[in-house]
């Protein structure tokens, strides 16, 4: 089943809606999602958890769904246990399975904390993903590209899919949160996963023959297509299978169906772990406060509407936006609040606490 479906709002009740992306290693966004909540339903409000994702790691806990578990290459070859889901969808007609990319080969895959091989690490296991969600009758799969400890320009996928028509039927939808290009991937991405100045340079001139590869073989130009660079060209490699490329909150947003749960509320709640410029560029934070500032809230007493105003609860924020936040959000970071130290070991509680404090002083 899946976990976020909509929660009713009463007439003459404040309604807020809750949808977080993750605090990276420290609370779910489910987690966060439910603490906000449940911050709300104690002052007296309805809420609506809406946990979110920008395509990144967290892509399973956003969209929920019935768990599956298959045994796949690692990033360096070794076996691991992968989860994926399948989708109770409003259209049954297209049984929908979602797979985060990080499950079989990202940075958390490798056999230790300082495991990097970003040379030799590839996505032969997203591709034996694919091929179990469509095994299990998947006629749509969505993929995530976050996280990634490879940067094989998606040619272990590919392989491992092997032939051209083994996906045939089925609809590859990528939810990426870059526009990184194809052959920028080890220049932009390299150095995070371990690669010194010698390897990302000898990545990308692998990226740029792999392109002339991939366009020999099967007149897919990935050198012209955003987002292709995204988890080391496995964007790429995605699109040589078939696969369309879209912005990762969009579609997140789209599956749950979260401009419609905006309608009506009062009061919407984001958040991550750490606020900066980027988080406006195509992740959570920046989606949500697009989303609000086209819709409104209910009508007051004199008929008219007003903006829907977003709380931002982040662990931590650069410091230019803590002191000018953009127009239509206030900004509480756990870090400045209560310290680094709780803010990482208390995180979900203290985003219940900094919602329940805003609360007490909000007006909606």
């Amino acid at each position: 089943m899946r976990r976020n479906t909509p929660s009713p709002s009463f007439p003459g009740v404040p309604h807020l809606v809750a949808a977080p992306d993750k605090f990276r290693g420290t609370a779910s966004a489910g987690e966060a999602a439910a603490a906000m909540a449940d911050a709300a339903r104690r002052a007296g409000w309805s809420a609506d958890e809406v946990p979110m994702s920008d395509g990144g790691e967290g892509l399973l806990d956003a969209l929920g769904g019935e768990p599956h578990t298959t045994t796949v290459a690692g990033p360096l070859g070794r076996p691991v246990d992968a989860e994926w889901r399948m989708l109770d969808g409003d259209d049954p007609a297209v049984p929908t399975a979602i797979v985060e990319m990080s499950q079989a080969a990202g940075r958390s895959r490798l056999p230790h904390a300082r495991g990097d091989d970003p040379v030799r690490a590839d996505t032969t296991g997203v591709g034996q993903l694919l091929l179990a969600a469509r095994d299990a009758g998947a006629r749509r799969i969505v993929i995530g590209c976050g996280g990634s400890a490879t940067t094989d320009g998606g040619l272990g996928a590919v392989e491992a899919v092997g032939r051209p028509d083994a996906l045939h039927g089925v609809e590859l939808v990528v939810a990426c949160d870059v526009t990184t290009a194809f052959t920028d991937a080890a220049t932009v991405f390299g150095p995070q996963k371990g690669a010194t100045p010698e390897q990302v340079a000898l990545l990308t001139e692998r990226l740029r023959q792999l392109a002339a590869r991939y366009q020999a073989e099967t007149g897919v130009d990935v050198t012209t297509v955003p987002g292709a660079g995204a988890a080391g060209g496995l964007g790429g490699g995605l699109l040589v299978l078939g696969a369309r490329l879209l912005p990762g909150f969009d579609l997140v947003a789209d599956l749950v169906g979260l401009p419609g749960r905006l309608e009506g509320a009062d009061l919407v709640v984001t958040g991550e772990g750490h606020l900066d410029p980027p988080s406006f560029d195509g992740k959570v934070p920046g989606g949500v406060l697009h989303l609000a500032r086209n819709r409104h809230r209910p009508a007051g007493a004199g008929g008219a509407s007003d903006p829907l105003p977003v709380l931002c609860v982040v662990g931590a924020a650069d410091g230019a936006l803590l002191t000018r936040p953009p127009e239509g959000m206030e900004i509480c970071s756990l870090v400045v609040l209560y310290g680094r130290a709780r803010a990482r070991n208390e995180t979900a509680e203290l985003i219940g606490r900094t919602t329940a404090e805003f609360l007490a002083t909000f007006c909606p």
